[in-house]
């Protein structure tokens, strides 16, 4: 009896999908506890003797006998779901014990054939699970709690952050950009998810001033451009004197990005009279044209320089793909680093012909990670633990049902011995494959 009991508890430590289908593989053959009497009527033998569980009739002795033992199997699956779970920490103390007198009162008036001496001692070990895990539930749910709190800080960085940033702008005068930045704000927050009532509405209070103090600034400035066509006249003259400034410049790089803010000026300045607005904007287009002129013709001439850079990197990069295949991995990795530091050292590139060259390049760094995370993968002793575990629990169970084979065998019960056969010859095939997957580890 004991030995059976010390069965059924093993079913808490495994990672079976079906836990029925678990629970009668490891408590060996149920139906060794019933019988079929001539009338139909199903029997299980328990400790204080033979007991009615119930007829199937217009069926027969055996598709009767396995009815009352699936509902045996499935209480069982039941009793070994619930030790995991407590083991997991993933049930409140107090529906566990709930549960666990459900499945006492079940298993006391379960009419399925079985152990039921064994199942109801299963149950008994369950009790005791509850106190012991009792401290890995509490550390569960105050992890839960510590997320949650986290989380609810990190929400309100993300918010402080788009309320910062819009209170920054209120003051800003590049109206179409400002504008625009502030209904990403305002889609971000949206997207945002909710804190409490008032810190959220705390937040939303200054994120809504930073937004109406904008627009108001906004609708008063386009309101006086509206009024007097002199002013927006005088500030476009300021732009493309600005412009013309410009024009002759070779500070490339930030050069061009005041063109844009010029551009962004020229758009939020408003319209003017026709014709003073079509004169100024071809002097503003003239400069910005001889601007981009030269740039561009600068930027040819850098062209030859990206050749040559190019070259270098097509040089490196046979050393890096040299590093293939891997034969030492920590030389290996020694070398790519080196490499790569040199090919962070080379000058400007062609995007369009560097796509090219990163991509064989990550493909090599790609390998060199794959085969490093394949040594760990091979060390890892966790993993190498269950692989063990996997293996000796397919050939208790292979055990089992070879055992069974016999028992059935020397019954004469030709039909139940076959079946027990195959089913220690399909867990043979598995434990081929698992004890393959362990001689990895060695």
């Amino acid at each position: 009896m004991k030995k059976r009991a010390e069965r059924i508890t093993l079913m808490t430590d495994m990672n079976f999908p079906h836990q029925a289908s678990a629970a009668s593989a490891l408590i060996g053959d149920p139906s060794a506890f019933g019988r079929v009497a001539e009338d139909g009527t199903v029997y299980v033998r328990t400790s204080q003797g033979e007991k009615a569980v119930g007829s199937y009739p217009g069926k027969t002795a055996e598709e009767a006998l396995a009815y009352f033992v699936r509902k045996f199997e499935v209480l069982a699956g039941e009793v070994a779901l619930l030790a995991a779970r407590i083991k997991s920490g993933a049930m409140v103390p107090s529906d566990a014990y709930a549960a666990v007198k459900k499945l006492r009162d079940q298993v006391k008036d379960l009419n399925g054939v079985g152990d039921l001496d064994a199942l109801a001692s299963s149950v008994e070990q369950i009790e005791p699970l509850i106190e012991g895990h009792r401290e890995a539930y509490e550390a569960k749910k105050a992890a839960e709690t510590a997320a949650k709190a986290a989380r609810r800080e990190q929400i309100i960085v993300e918010k402080e952050k788009i309320v910062a940033e819009a209170e920054s702008l209120a003051l800003s005068e590049s109206w179409k950009a400002t504008g625009d930045r502030l209904k990403v704000l305002l889609d971000e927050w949206k997207a945002a998810p909710r804190l409490d009532k008032k810190a959220d509405a705390d937040l939303w209070k200054r994120f809504s001033s930073s937004r109406n103090k904008f627009d108001k600034r906004r609708r008063t400035h386009f309101a006086s451009l509206e009024a007097t066509q002199s002013v927006v006249a005088d500030a476009k003259k300021k732009i493309v004197e600005e412009a013309e400034k410009l024009a002759t410049s070779t500070e490339w790089v930030p050069t061009a990005k005041r063109f844009k803010v010029l551009m962004d000026g020229w758009k939020a300045a408003g319209r003017g009279k026709k014709n003073d607005d079509a004169k100024l904007w071809a002097r503003f287009k003239a400069a910005q044209d001889q601007f981009f002129t030269a740039k561009n013709a600068d930027l040819e001439k850098r062209d030859i320089t990206m050749a040559a850079n190019l070259a270098k990197r097509e040089e490196l990069l046979t050393l890096i793909e040299a590093v293939l295949p891997i034969t030492d991995i920590k030389e290996a990795r020694k070398a790519l680093n080196e490499h790569l530091r040199s090919w962070e050292k080379i000058g400007m590139t062609h995007r369009d012909k560097r796509a090219a060259l990163d991509a064989r390049v990550s493909a090599v760094e790609t390998t060199v990670k794959e085969a490093e995370a394949e040594i760990w993968r091979k060390t890892d002793p966790a993993a190498k633990k269950r692989a063990q575990e996997v293996v000796a629990q397919l050939t208790e169970s292979i055990a089992n049902y070879e055992k069974a084979a016999a028992k059935f065998a020397a019954s004469g019960n030709a039909k139940k011995s076959q079946e027990a056969s195959e089913s220690a010859a399909a867990r043979k095939v598995w434990l081929a494959e698992a004890e393959k997957s362990l001689a990895e580890f060695n």
